[in-house]
């Protein structure tokens, strides 16, 4: 049934925000040299490594100038990376990765694997027993001011109790906390 509400889903919203997302990808491109589009390798269910999809929020060669990890003021984010960070629309590209089957609409934000230290092997092989989300508990409850340590909490909390009503409710979550919180 998840499955089924993933692929319902992504595909609308895709559909209904094609011209959003042709927007933002031109004026990305125009806004600094480089794609739109970000590719990078990520982790999904069961430690699968697969390519995840956003709209690019920083300068191309911003991996060479700094970790995977970004602050507020981050000299590598562009203008236009300001405005789709803060509102979440550089994950757009993501429901193509639902659509796929790499990710869910819900569940642990995808690890790169140099994150793979920051994890005991435990918590590591149980936070990727689901698929990886565009949204989880950690980014509905705290956005980006989460620890470390809040955000394993919550997704070992995540796949301990998933259900199709609790992702509902997460969505729901996630909606408010971007609309008025306005944070990243």
């Amino acid at each position: 049934m998840k499955r089924l509400m993933d692929i319902l889903v992504s595909a609308t919203a895709l559909i209904l925000l094609l011209p959003v997302l042709i927007g933002l990808m031109i004026w990305i491109r125009l806004d600094s040299p480089g794609p739109a589009l970000f590719r990078q390798t990520r982790i999904g269910q069961m430690g699968e490594p697969f390519t995840i999809f956003k709209l690019r929020s920083m300068v191309q060669d911003a991996a060479q100038r700094g970790g995977y990890s970004t602050s507020r003021g981050d000299a590598r984010i562009t203008r236009a990376g300001h405005f789709v960070r803060r509102t979440s629309l550089d994950e757009l590209p993501q429901l193509f990765n639902v659509l796929r089957g790499d990710m869910s609409l819900v569940g642990p934000r995808p690890d790169t694997p140099m994150q793979r230290d920051n994890y005991s092997a435990e918590d590591w092989g149980r936070r990727h027993l689901v698929r990886p989300g565009i949204t989880g508990l950690a980014q509905a409850r705290l956005r980006s001011t989460a620890s470390a340590q809040d955000r394993l909490a919550l997704d070992l909390e995540y796949v301990s109790t998933a259900s199709l009503p609790r992702d509902l409710a997460i969505l729901l979550e996630t909606v408010r906390t971007v609309i008025f919180r306005k944070t990243y």
